[in-house]
């Protein structure tokens, strides 16, 4: 029917068509139709063109994509995405970002759970919220359902000694996919990295496939080291700007402890130019972003975050959340500081060729059976010992509980 007038005779009369009212019939409460005249056809339903001539066409779409606009606006309907191929996944999760799914704070987190249970590390394999500490604690519960992360970078988020993420950082989701952890400047002190670690040195459970560990910035000392014991993976450990000072009683004890080694030129790993978000929810992440700085609004904290307010107080809370300490990196320090980077050497590399007399005496007080007199037989059998670092046992085998371990223990 076009826009034209229209008259029709009725009972003698002749009346307009456009005067007569017609009756709409209501939808009901229970649906998620987003339309509110149901005589208008839906426009995501048609794709509009022009021709050569400049006219206006329009096709309808296909079937598919009229069930996929259907499933992304009751998205937060459906049980699971399990057994779904990843090409229809990706598909939905662009189809739900269009329409703002994820922007949405009581259907997004359930979401995001829903398509990270079904494909894992393609919705996001690596997440940087490098000095973006308000949108780690805005969106903390959405972040938790990211537990197929390979690289999480923290650094300058203001974690602070006892954390809610401490838990979700040592779980066994992220237990055997997370292999890059940077949490540096964080105001972390040693009773931090001790509850960080308790989980994993108590039940011997999670990260379990950490390889590179960012502490830098932190005010710990040695003590903490031991703490790091229990990550049995561990091949790089970034120390800067820490109460740790290089000398011979810190290499020997990293040495010990964790079979690493200094190393002389910083390492390319600890470079934030490597560091970025990867995966589906790249762009949800910065619309997280973006929409807080344009539309700012108080969240509704959670239970842990409540307790803690009403302990302390709302304004000392706030007051010490953004009157906090500058990170190193503000102050532009961070390049005149000492790096003090380690690594585990490989087998098919001389340790002694690349470290400094004190270092490599160090490594010497662990092999007494290099001695001069017989470096020459024994040489290669002397450089083979000082490749390899100490062998870490099981972590059944050194469940041991030291005073400060008890005391945390009995804290819960």
């Amino acid at each position: 029917m076009d826009n034209s007038t229209i008259y029709v005779r009725e009972r003698g009369n002749l009346r307009r068509v456009g005067d007569i009212i017609l009756a709409q019939p209501k939808a009901p409460p229970s649906s998620s139709c987003r339309r509110t005249n149901p005589f208008v056809l839906r426009k995501e339903h048609f794709i509009f063109t022009y021709n050569e001539e400049g006219s206006l066409r329009y096709t309808t779409k296909s079937l598919f994509d009229i069930t996929l606009l259907f499933v992304a606006d009751n998205i937060q309907h459906v049980d699971s995405l399990v057994g779904f191929p990843d090409q229809i996944g990706d598909r939905l999760f662009v189809a739900a970002e269009e329409n703002r799914v994820f922007l949405n704070p009581d259907i997004s987190q359930k979401a995001l759970k829903l398509f990270s249970d079904a494909y894992g590390d393609l919705v996001l394999s690596s997440l940087c919220l490098r000095n973006r500490f308000p949108l780690l604690h805005e969106r903390i519960t959405e972040i938790k359902t990211f537990h197929s992360l390979k690289s999480l970078d923290l650094f300058g988020c203001r974690l602070g000694d006892d954390h809610e993420l401490f838990q979700h950082l040592t779980s066994t989701s992220l237990a055997s996919s997370l292999t890059q952890l940077f949490i540096g400047g964080n105001h972390l002190s040693d009773v931090g990295l001790q509850r960080l670690t308790a989980p994993i040195r108590i039940m011997q459970k999670g990260l379990d496939s950490l390889e590179l560990l960012d502490v830098s910035y932190n005010p710990i000392s040695e003590i903490a080291l031991r703490y790091l014991k229990c990550l049995p993976k561990l091949v790089k450990l970034d120390a800067s700007g820490t109460n740790m000072k290089l000398g011979t009683g810190l290499k020997t004890t990293v040495w010990n402890l964790l079979g690493l080694i200094p190393s002389e030129k910083p390492l390319n790993t600890f470079d934030h130019s490597g560091c970025k978000t990867e995966g589906w929810a790249e762009q949800v992440v910065n619309q997280w972003e973006t929409s807080s700085c344009q539309m700012p609004k108080q969240k509704k904290m959670e239970e842990s975050r409540a307790s803690a307010l009403r302990f302390f107080g709302r304004q000392k809370f706030v007051r010490e959340v953004l009157n906090a300490a500058p990170l190193i990196s503000e102050n532009g320090k961070e390049a005149n500081l000492e790096k003090l980077h380690f690594y585990k050497p490989t087998a098919n590399n001389s340790i002694s060729g690349k470290m400094d007399p004190s270092t490599t005496k160090c490594l010497q007080i662990r092999n007494p059976s290099c001695n001069i007199r017989k470096r020459k037989q024994e040489s290669n059998k002397c450089d083979t010992s000082r490749q390899s670092p100490p062998t870490k046992t099981k972590r059944s085998s050194s469940l041991v509980f030291t005073a400060e371990d008890t005391d945390l223990l009995n804290s819960y």
